[in-house]
């Protein structure tokens, strides 16, 4: 039984998860089988794990959406409450964005879309005006603003429902495979957005199948399997183990690939820490070539 007490909390975690149970009705398996672990402020987070292991549950009960059959999640170490008002704050203060924006978007016009949520806290019917008029520049769709939502392009539509969480401020940011279905173009859109959304110090967090933008991306993985998580750590510690990979089906990133060959061909030194980025590894090679 959740207690409703707050714990003294590491004021870096912003988000706990403990020993979360969770099964959809109608089903024998469950989809959350003692789930835990925490999330720090300020971090960029890759959920990673294979279809079913409990990524996109984990999702629905951050904001509420789900309640844990047992187990308690914490935020800013208070015990989430269920209440009407309860979740009423928390999901101003932990958005998500589905996979797929049609779950998402239900208003007539882009501008009603992205209005709903301050309007429905009691802004002001100018404020509401400013907040939309400034996300809608943020991210670069204010041709779109009169636009009919289902006549938008699958990118639009990303775009839409990113900025329907944006406009509330969020403090966690939860993405569920932000650039799935998405074309080369709109997915580096989104991939910067995304950038620019953790500058301002909103935790992010993200389920992908894309090892290589994770290990760009990250800094920490959250993997799962089979609804607990695995492991968790920085994309070096988990993309460097091999019986990890293997378990949960991922493959390496090609850079770390490509870093661990040369180094087995003693082309840079086995003592280098694992490169960040492509601009690093060739450093690496440079001062070898140099040395």
């Amino acid at each position: 039984m959740n207690q409703k007490k707050t714990i003294k909390e590491n004021p870096e975690i912003l988000l706990r998860a403990e020993n979360l149970h969770f099964t959809y009705e109608g089903e024998d398996s469950p989809a959350l089988n003692g789930l835990s672990l925490t999330i720090k402020r300020g971090k960029k987070i890759a959920c990673m794990g294979s279809n079913g292991s409990g990524k996109s549950t984990f999702f629905l009960c951050c904001n509420g959406i789900h309640r844990p059959d047992s187990g308690t999640l914490y935020y800013n170490g208070k015990p989430f409450g269920y209440t009407k008002k309860e979740l009423l704050s928390l999901r101003q203060k932990v958005g998500i964005v589905f996979q797929d924006p049609d779950r998402q978007l239900f208003a007539a016009s882009v501008k009603q879309e992205i209005s709903f949520g301050p309007l429905n806290l009691g802004y002001s019917e100018e404020e509401t005006r400013r907040k939309v008029t400034a996300v809608l520049k943020e991210l670069d769709i204010t041709s779109c603003s009169r636009k009919p939502t289902h006549a938008l392009s699958g990118g639009q539509k990303k775009l839409v429902s990113i900025a329907d969480i944006l406009i509330m401020e969020p403090e966690l940011l939860i993405l569920d495979e932000p650039a799935a279905a998405l074309d080369p173009f709109y997915t580096e859109t989104v991939y910067k957005l995304i950038e620019r959304i953790t500058e301002q110090g909103i935790t992010v967090m993200m389920a992908t199948h894309d090892v290589n933008h994770a290990y760009l991306w990250a800094d920490e993985i959250f993997l799962f399997h089979e609804g607990r998580q695995l492991k968790q750590g920085t994309p070096d510690e988990l993309f460097s183990d091999e019986l990890l990979l293997k378990k949960t089906h991922l493959a390496q990133p090609m850079l770390l690939t490509i870093f661990h060959h040369l180094q087995s061909e003693g082309m840079i030194s086995k003592k280098l820490h694992a490169p960040k980025n492509i601009e690093e590894l060739k450093s690496y090679l440079s001062q070898h070539k140099d040395s």
